[in-house]
């Protein structure tokens, strides 16, 4: 949808339509990281591991309903604060040690939060310890992951944070409406909620190097899960050449989808928001090199749903690296939504959209 120009437009204000959430602050790009490749490809190109040795560490091991496991890592902050405990949701090839989820977890740690690094199937220390492999619509074992949290971790509440591919498969949890009792409120950011239409953006010449790298690292991980079949998935891998190809020959066979097509048009998180009831954070960039902002402005929200978009003019993708932050100008603007809008009765029946200007 297009959003109207009001004065706030002028100013550098977030420009806000319907409701009341918090005001979010403007994003400016930091320099040098000026545009969607460079905001994208900052955190490999300078990142600085945050340090958690104040706060708490547990391993979590979370039972799934098919009798597999998911590793996650509990830090808790230097003081009970009684706040809920946020879960975050690592994107494509990611963990609970991407640097985007290690950057979001110490922020939410240093406001009081204790927080959840969940490693998805087949991920980061869920290697395994699972069968198969975590896809952009396996909502089931994030739901699994809801009712496997300790009682004393999800007893004042719960909030999700997906990134990425975590993103899409937190929607599509949302929009299935099931087993969402603890939950407050939740944020995405940068997913893609149709996956066709990403993979076609990832697949285009311009994104060649972006998807040789993903390809390599989706390779190795299918390779890491394959077990007694690492002759016969190695085959198969000789056959893929792009992201389309994955999803098409390990993807798809390997959960039940008849191909890429199918897989795409069942998990896109598109179909399912217009049944989410928890409210809900949607944080995307408009030059986004991966995630076509399209996907997003087209649709036609309605007014009286519980989903906030704040659409800002850059930050790439999961990049938001704003002047005069070292905070992330996303994780900035969900510590607002949790702290100032998520809780609140007001919160719910209504849809903000917010488009953060230069």
């Amino acid at each position: 949808m297009s959003v109207p120009r009001t004065n706030a437009e002028a100013s550098n204000n977030p420009l806000v339509t319907g409701g009341s959430p918090p005001l979010f602050p403007p994003f400016r790009e930091r320099w040098p990281w000026i545009g969607g490749d460079l905001q994208t490809l900052r955190n490999r190109i300078s990142h600085t591991a945050p340090d958690f040795s104040p706060y708490a560490a547990q391993r979590l091991a979370l039972a799934m309903s098919d009798g597999d496991c998911l590793s996650a890592l509990l830090n808790k902050p230097r003081e009970d604060t009684n706040k809920p405990a946020i879960v975050l949701v690592h994107g494509l090839t990611g963990s609970e040690d991407s640097r985007n989820i290690q950057t979001s977890a110490a922020y939410h740690l240093s406001r009081g939060y204790p927080v959840v690094r969940l490693n998805l199937r087949g991920a980061g220390p869920s290697l395994g310890q699972c069968n198969g492999y975590y896809h952009a619509g396996r909502s089931q074992d994030l739901r699994d992951v809801l009712a496997a949290l300790p009682a004393d971790i999800s007893a004042r509440g719960v909030l999700l944070v997906g990134v990425s591919l975590g993103g899409n498969v937190l929607l599509k949890l949302l929009g299935e409406n099931m087993g969402l009792e603890n939950v407050i409120a939740a944020a995405t950011v940068c997913a893609p909620i149709d996956l066709k239409r990403a993979q076609m953006q990832i697949g285009a010449p311009r994104n060649a190097i972006y998807e040789k790298h993903l390809l390599k690292e989706m390779r190795a991980d299918a390779l890491g899960m394959a077990g007694g079949r690492r002759a016969e998935v190695e085959s198969i891998l000789q056959d893929v050449h792009s992201v389309y190809d994955f999803d098409d020959k390990i993807v798809a066979p390997g959960n039940g989808f008849t191909g890429a097509e199918d897989y795409y048009r069942r998990s896109s998180a598109a179909q399912f928001l217009s049944a989410v009831r928890v409210p809900t954070l949607l944080i995307h960039a408009q030059n986004d090199p991966w995630i076509p902002a399209a996907m997003y402005l087209e649709r036609h929200w309605l007014a009286d749903h519980p989903v906030t978009l704040a659409m800002a003019p850059g930050g790439g993708h999961v990049g938001f690296h704003g002047r005069g932050h070292a905070v992330p100008w996303h994780d900035r603007c969900i510590g607002l939504f949790f702290e100032h809008g998520a809780r609140k009765a007001e919160a719910a029946g209504h849809i903000r959209t917010i488009q953060a200007q230069r």
